[in-house]
């Protein structure tokens, strides 16, 4: 094993998680988990997403998903479960992966070495991940490896994406930041989606919004426009690179040079599905 600049993994972390968070904008993903009964929208995503975890409750989603509002959450968990079961879930989210990245990549670039070389790293990379107070991570890990190169890829990306997450809620709550302040100091980096979609997507209401920026303001950590302040932004790089520590082991396992490959990769087909149009076009900015 070889230990090199945490941030590398960062870099290949963003290069790869968009082959995984495509699925939640994905309409083929959303009719075949509507084909089971599910209501489209929260549902669907909350169901979706929770269903390794198993036919658990709106407390255990809203405690690993961290910046929802657990009344947006209960209003469809357990709910879901009473639709169809979680096994049935899975199955189908996968059918709509595989129809979704057969028209973002293109059958030529699924059956390509590209993509299977992809696929073969990132599993391999997955093999250093850690179990302990991981939840989303461990529950997906504990799911088969699809046999297609392009269907495994995306569950090698969806474990990445989900071991990095769990790490990144334990900083968050190292930070003493709750999920909606956690949300308000993101947006105030103007890189992130925008308030009102955070609000709607996550389920808090403008007065909770307000409120959150007022308790970030009496810790010093957001000006009265609502911007970052030095403290804040020093808050956000400590709990990055403590995120980058606790998810280093998948990469220092791969090594340096072939994590940059991985890098490469990943990064060639997340351009090709953004590019395909796998993401709203206006999803970002400040307001």
């Amino acid at each position: 094993m070889t230990t090199f600049e945490p941030t590398t993994g960062r870099l290949c972390h963003h290069a790869l998680s968009p082959l995984h968070g495509c699925v939640y904008f994905a309409p083929e993903h959303a009719d075949e988990l509507a084909a089971l009964g599910l209501e489209r929208g929260a549902m669907i995503y909350f169901a979706g997403r929770a269903a390794p975890l198993g036919a658990v409750g709106a407390g255990t989603v809203a405690a690993t998903f961290y910046n929802f509002n657990p009344e947006h959450v209960g209003r469809v968990i357990p709910a879901a479960w009473t639709v169809t079961t979680p096994d049935a879930v899975i199955a189908a989210r996968l059918r709509g992966v595989d129809k979704m990245l057969r028209r973002l990549l293109g059958e030529e670039a699924l059956a390509s070495q590209e993509l299977s070389e992809t696929a073969e790293l990132a599993l391999r990379a997955t093999e250093a991940c850690r179990r302990e107070a991981r939840p989303l991570y461990a529950a997906n890990a504990d799911l088969p490896v699809p046999e297609e190169p392009h269907l495994a890829l995306w569950y090698a990306a969806t474990l990445l994406r989900e071991h990095r997450g769990d790490g990144h809620l334990a900083a968050l709550a190292l930070a003493g930041l709750s999920g909606i302040e956690a949300l308000v100091m993101h947006n105030a980096t103007g890189t992130a989606p925008k308030a009102a979609l955070f609000m709607q997507t996550r389920g808090w209401s403008a007065e909770q919004w307000a409120a959150a920026q007022d308790q970030l303001r009496a810790r010093g950590l957001l000006d009265a426009a609502g911007d970052l302040t030095e403290s804040g932004t020093a808050l956000r790089g400590e709990a990055e690179a403590l995120t980058d520590r606790l998810d280093a082991a998948p990469y220092n396992h791969l090594g340096p040079a072939a994590t940059a490959r991985l890098t490469e990769l990943g990064g060639g087909f997340t351009a090709a599905i953004r590019a395909a149009g796998a993401f709203p076009a206006v999803l970002f900015g400040r307001g």
